[in-house]
């Protein structure tokens, strides 16, 4: 089979890596497009060199833009590259702009269409993030949820149980094969960190980052949370400009954006996490290190139930009593199931095992009773 990944920002790199690579262990021939979504050293090939990823086959270079303009820009370059390719199968990961892009256009061409982290859901249509999976998964023929949540939201919203599979956490595969490489990254000596000595911020979502008036509430409480614990907060492209208008109070430490390694050793060490970013709320529960999570939702809450990590909302109030109290006593570490490095495995066994676009449903096919029953009875994973 020819199988075209596509990844386009850093939180892609980390999804697409294992995928590519058990495919390819299993003889596929492995297509890697990066759309350029993310396209600087510091969110983007720094993260390439640190996973060992290999160069992209194609770059569509598409930069920057308003949501509208880079959806149609990845879509114009992707659709004549899967003309040329011809490819089986398509495998989008994530929530970004381009995961859609690339989603609509191989729906309209007819390539099977994989979705890696389908069913998670927010339940906020004020993030863009939001309508970009809810949107992927209805043109998606393989519905790959990383928990039994994800899946769960899945059936509620009618898709079929032949599509759905529950694969666990790619994320966490990237996560364990690189796990021993962190930690001998050099990242808190120069630093000058002790392990369980800081706490590690991030922040970037347009929610948080955009209004100056949230921004500023949420300075004000990790300034409170820094007098107890110092936090350490490499900055996002996306916020350094705010963050340069506001300034930061004592106790916060700007750091320039950290590579895949760099970043997980600081994880690692640290004595909680504070994030908006989904995948930290998923890296921190695998490492189980104490997670605030800083956001009103989150479409992960099985980082909740069964994690490290704590919602704690966008109140300055609200926050600096969360992290006083996770801080005075841990969440006892906790990962959930099928998070245990070999949901890529699992992923090719769906995809090269499943049929070809000419012998399996697809998405807005309705199924008999007796088809249902052949599907759930064939599908090894969908079920569990």
């Amino acid at each position: 089979m020819r199988i075209v990944c596509v990844a386009g920002a850093r939180p892609n790199y980390m999804k697409i890596k294992p995928v590519m690579d058990a495919l390819e262990r299993r003889g596929a021939e492995v297509v890697l497009v990066h759309t350029g979504q993310h396209y600087d050293d510091a969110m983007n090939d720094v993260f390439f060199r640190d996973l060992g990823i290999r160069p992209p086959d194609r770059f569509l270079g598409v930069g920057s833009g308003s949501h509208a303009e880079q959806t149609g820009r990845v879509m114009t370059a992707f659709e004549p590259l899967l003309a040329e390719t011809a490819p089986d199968a398509v495998v989008v990961v994530g929530d970004i702009n381009s995961t859609l892009a690339c989603a609509l256009v191989t729906a309209k061409a007819g390539p099977l269409l994989a979705h890696v982290e389908a069913g998670l859901r927010s339940r906020d249509w004020g993030m863009p993030e939001e309508v970009n999976r809810v949107a992927t998964d209805r043109v998606s023929d393989y519905l790959l949820a990383p928990s039994p949540d994800a899946a769960d939201n899945l059936r509620a919203e009618g898709y079929r149980d032949d599509q759905i599979h529950v694969v666990g956490n790619v994320m966490i595969d990237t996560l364990l094969a690189n796990l021993e490489r962190a930690r001998r990254s050099d990242v808190l000596d120069r630093y000058g960190l002790a392990p369980g000595q800081y706490g590690l911020v991030t922040l970037h979502r347009p929610a948080n980052v955009d209004d100056p008036a949230v921004l500023t509430g949420l300075l004000k409480a990790l300034g409170e949370i820094a007098a107890d614990c110092p936090l350490l907060l490499p900055v996002h492209p996306r916020a350094a400009g705010r963050l340069a208008e506001l300034g930061v109070p004592g106790g916060i430490r700007l750091v320039p954006p950290a590579g895949y390694l760099d970043f997980i050793a600081l994880q690692d060490s640290a004595r909680v996490v504070l994030t908006d970013s989904g995948g930290v709320q998923e890296e921190t529960t695998a490492l189980g290190v104490p997670c605030v999570t800083l956001r009103d939702n989150t479409e992960r809450p099985i980082t909740v139930e069964q994690g490290t990590n704590t919602l704690a909302g966008r109140d300055p109030d609200r926050i600096v009593a969360t992290a006083a109290r996770v801080l005075a006593a841990p969440p006892a570490p906790r990962r959930p199931e099928l998070w245990d490095g070999r949901a890529s495995e699992r992923i090719a066994d769906v995809l090269l095992e499943g049929g070809t676009a000419r012998t399996r449903p697809r998405p807005t096919d309705m199924l008999s009773t007796t088809q249902h029953g052949a599907a759930r009875g064939n599908d090894k994973h969908g079920s569990r």
